[in-house]
């Protein structure tokens, strides 16, 4: 009787989650991106959710909820039902970063949410104003250990990819340099341009368009292998800091306990589309590699992150706060 009544709950179980995956979705579904328009974040998301509405049949609404370093857009998400209709837009800052920076914390990343697949993922460059009497990486750092701490290099913030991909840097190179925040890479950007601080780790959609004109000067790429957008510049790893490699990140997750084939579904349609020559073109264009990580993958993917950036973060001596 008992394996009976086990066969009979088994069986029950598949016919749920295969009518779950049937049914999906059966009202509109919204992707929350915790922060604001218009970059790779808001970027990727809306382009997800473009490939889910035409596969899924409904609407996909791509939502917009900016603000300190993305933690909150993200407690939305892990405080919302998991039923597959909120999804998140993620990133490094909130999900593998926040933890390493922050004292407290309203969710735990892989605790709290379900990685569904990596879009894509994209390295930087290490940006110089040209005024600086440096080619490359084997040039700034004798050049940064004769001036221990009188560089300056800027960030979106403290606790984003950029504070702590510099910070990786410095600790590696054994140099000694002064972080100056700013609210957004448009800000430091315009300040790189005109010499108010030296260095900056730009992305490569705001960088390769100014090392063209000569207003930047790339001095390395955080990637392990050059980027197609500027294969004359090397990599950092391959000027003498064996193994650096920092990437910034985008991809899909849901709240914890969200049905497997829902899970299954949204993973198959995004990979799908990821595996397109238009996709290819795009993501290429812009400087970021595709993605398409399973959810396993992904998990373990978000693991290793948290981990060398809490390791970052230590050894660089950055407070909690």
């Amino acid at each position: 009787m008992k394996t009976a009544a086990l066969a009979v709950a088994a069986c029950s179980i598949a016919v749920s989650a295969s009518a779950i995956a049937q049914s999906y979705a059966s009202k509109p579904v919204r992707i929350i991106i915790p922060f604001a328009p218009a970059g790779p974040t808001d970027n990727q998301a809306r382009w997800a959710a473009q490939q889910l509405t035409v596969a899924l049949g409904q609407t996909v609404i791509a939502d917009n909820r900016p603000g300190a370093g993305g933690v909150p857009g993200t407690e939305i998400v892990v405080k919302s039902p998991p039923d597959g209709y909120i999804l998140l837009a993620g990133n490094p800052g909130p999900l593998t970063i926040a933890p390493a920076v922050r004292a407290q914390m309203p969710y735990d990343t892989l605790r709290d949410l379900t990685p569904i697949v990596l879009i894509a993922k994209s390295a930087s460059c290490l940006c110089a104003h040209p005024s600086l009497p440096v080619k490359g990486v084997k040039d700034f750092i004798p050049f940064a250990k004769a001036r221990p701490g009188r560089i300056n290099y800027g960030t979106p913030g403290v606790g984003t990819v950029g504070h702590l991909a510099t910070e990786l840097f410095a600790t590696e190179a054994g140099v000694k340099l002064n972080h100056v925040p700013y609210k957004g890479a448009a800000q430091y950007t315009v300040d790189l341009m005109a010499g108010n601080i030296e260095i900056a780790i730009n992305q490569f959609a705001i960088a390769a368009p100014l090392v063209k004109q000569g207003k930047v000067r790339c001095l390395g790429v955080t990637s392990l292998e050059r980027t197609p957008l500027m294969p004359e510049v090397p990599t950092i790893a391959e000027q003498g800091l064996k193994g650096f490699v920092s990437y910034n990140w985008n991809g899909l997750l849901a709240p914890a306990g969200t049905p497997k084939s829902v899970i299954t579904r949204v993973h198959e349609i995004v990979a799908k589309a990821l595996r397109t020559p238009e996709a290819r073109e795009l993501y290429s264009s812009q400087g970021h590699e595709i993605g398409g990580l399973n959810p396993e993958d992904y998990t373990v993917f978000i693991k290793a992150e948290t981990e060398k950036w809490a390791q970052v973060a230590q050894k660089a001596g950055i407070p909690k706060q």
